[in-house]
């Protein structure tokens, strides 16, 4: 199967003209920034500002937040890897490791079998789109691993299923490591089969929104957490190492100690050295209760209806003062007993989820944490 040449074009509005000088760059001097970059061009398709030209290309074309880069590239030119043909990207892929591309090979001869595949080269992976949306992503990871990404959203981690973490923005939601050709066996074949089936499907009908509850009161809980991994991890033997680890509550909150996150979105609440004694959290969550049980909600509940949960976020603390973010535990609040929610609804009672922190590998506890790692319990305040 050939590798189609990756296609980057914006699509303008239909009400600006396209300038005659739209690919020869103007002089050095005359644009020394890329403010200055901008103004210039959106005053040449006639916007008072960059913003507003910004506006109008992402509501004609919704071009998945590349319309800035695709812009200033049409303007002064493509990266080389935007331009160059697919084969070669692959090349690039795997010239320092060319022991690895009979692995991606043997993957793209999984293909034929699935049904129509779209293949996408990138600069450092290469993608599998089905007809409806990337359904796996190929990563030469290291000099002796290939990553074959998955997004199988339903599937949790375990087995040679392992946790996927910067697949290069694929949806992937789980990997599988693969060291040689002979690692894409009939195992690998079903679960690609079975990622290109779930991403071909059409998605299921939306459920109308539904009402809230009524209420029920709220609950005070509190975590926890004891014995803490340490400062320092490597969860995988040939994968990064993680250093000045951090735990910290998710959710969204102005007036507790928190740490923005440099490479996700919310904030790291009240966060803990990972050699700390103990880690502790406490916060309301309001209750509902609807016709399929209690339901709750509150700026630390994360997670749809039938997914109610609290996280905690594992992160390495950088030097200018940010969380790094690894990986997170899900404590999921519809997993506890309605009984024990009854008796934390009383005046003067909380909600205690009583956490070990360190997994049986002695890394940070991280996916959606079971007994016995987590015991929920009531008790007066």
């Amino acid at each position: 199967m050939s590798c189609p040449s990756f296609p980057i074009a914006p699509t303008w509005p239909s009400s600006v003209g396209r300038p005659a000088s739209c690919t020869a760059p103007p002089p050095a001097a005359t644009l020394t920034t890329l403010s200055t970059a901008q103004l210039a061009i959106a005053r040449e398709y006639g916007f008072p500002s960059w913003p507003k030209l910004k506006d109008a290309v992402e509501h004609r074309q919704a071009s998945s937040g590349d319309a800035q880069a695709l812009l200033v590239w049409e303007r002064f030119g493509y990266p080389d890897y935007l331009t160059a043909e697919a084969v070669e990207l692959i090349d690039g892929q795997y010239a320092d490791r060319p022991q690895l591309r009979p692995i991606l090979d043997a993957v793209l001869a999984v293909l034929p079998a699935l049904g129509p595949v779209t293949v996408q080269a990138r600069k450092t992976i290469v993608s599998l789109v089905s007809p409806r949306r990337t359904f796996a992503v190929v990563q030469a990871t290291t000099r002796t691993r290939v990553d074959l990404g998955l997004r199988l959203e339903s599937t949790a981690p375990g087995g040679r299923l392992l946790v996927a973490r910067n697949m290069g923005g694929g949806g992937a939601t789980v990997r599988i490591a693969l060291t040689g050709p002979g690692d894409v066996d009939d195992e690998v074949r079903d679960w690609m089969r079975r990622a290109y089936e779930e991403n071909t499907a059409p998605p299921p009908p939306r459920r109308p929104a539904r009402r809230p509850g009524a209420l029920a009161g709220t609950v005070t809980v509190v975590i926890e957490g004891s014995e803490l991994p340490g400062r320092s991890c490597r969860p995988e033997p040939d994968g990064p190492g993680h250093e000045n680890i951090h735990v910290a509550l998710g959710g969204r909150s102005e007036d507790r100690t928190s740490l923005t996150m440099s490479n996700k979105p919310g904030m790291a609440i009240e966060p803990v050295p990972g050699d700390a004694p103990a880690a502790r959290w406490e916060m309301p969550v309001t209750v509902r209760r609807d016709d399929d049980g209690f339901d709750f909600a509150g700026p630390y509940v994360r997670g749809v209806r039938d997914d109610r949960h609290l996280g905690l976020i594992w992160g390495d603390l950088l030097a200018d003062g940010t969380l790094e973010v690894f990986r997170g535990a899900k404590l999921r609040l519809v997993d506890v007993d309605p009984g024990l929610i009854e008796q934390a609804l009383r005046p003067g009672h909380r909600l205690v989820a009583w956490i070990r922190l360190t997994d049986a590998r002695g890394n940070p506890i991280c996916a959606r944490v079971h007994p016995p790692y987590l015991t929920w319990s009531a008790a007066a305040g």
